[in-house]
């Protein structure tokens, strides 16, 4: 079966590649079964277990056995783990990067990606997004969303901007801007309002 070049960033392999990539390099020191990994980006044990094969050919990842289970972190021994790590960030961590830098922050019910970034992860053809627009609904403190951008656009190496609507707003789409959002690509971030 031919898999589809990525549009959110075409060197990888797949989306899938990407994703699980991801999910290694937004924490490195974290170690991950091929089970977890595979539940965590939506694919077969199978798929996972072949793409880490890959990656681990190429230095890109490590692993170790523990018992029968194998554990997959980054190689951040590799050379070339740091422009690695820029590229995946920037592409398919950038989700995971803005769920850890907004998870702080009280005052938010909800959490979206849109623009160019939301279109391409969605598989939406178009130019490589040049910045990642974030949505919040809530009351959150414009400070700590200021602060919680900087560190956000400082792991992903692109602009990161904000915009902040009530959930009054969110609920009524009487704002233009929700309800031309509403007919547009969206990633929504799990979020847990009651941290």
């Amino acid at each position: 079966m031919k898999v589809a070049t990525p549009l959110l960033a075409p060197l990888f392999r797949s989306d899938v590649q990407g994703k699980l990539l991801a999910a290694l390099f937004v924490d490195p020191s974290n170690e991950y079964s091929i089970s977890d990994l595979a539940c965590r980006v939506g694919t077969s044990e199978p798929t996972a277990s072949r793409e880490i094969d890959r990656a681990e050919t190429a230095w890109i990842v490590s692993s170790r056995r523990v018992g029968k289970t194998r554990l997959v972190r980054a190689d951040t021994s590799n050379p070339l783990y740091r422009p690695y790590s820029e590229i995946v960030l920037a592409t398919y961590g950038a989700p995971e990067v803005v769920r850890q830098e907004f998870s702080r922050i009280r005052g938010i019910a909800h959490l979206f990606l849109f623009g160019s970034f939301a279109a391409r992860y969605m598989g939406e053809e178009g130019p490589a997004p040049k910045d990642l627009d974030v949505l919040i609904v809530g009351t959150p403190s414009r400070n700590e969303v200021y602060e919680a951008s900087e560190r956000a656009e400082k792991r992903v190496g692109i602009p990161v901007n904000t915009t902040i609507r009530s959930e009054e707003e969110w609920q009524t789409s009487s704002d233009s801007f929700l309800r031309q959002l509403r007919s547009s690509a969206v990633v929504s971030i799990g979020w847990d309002p009651a941290r």
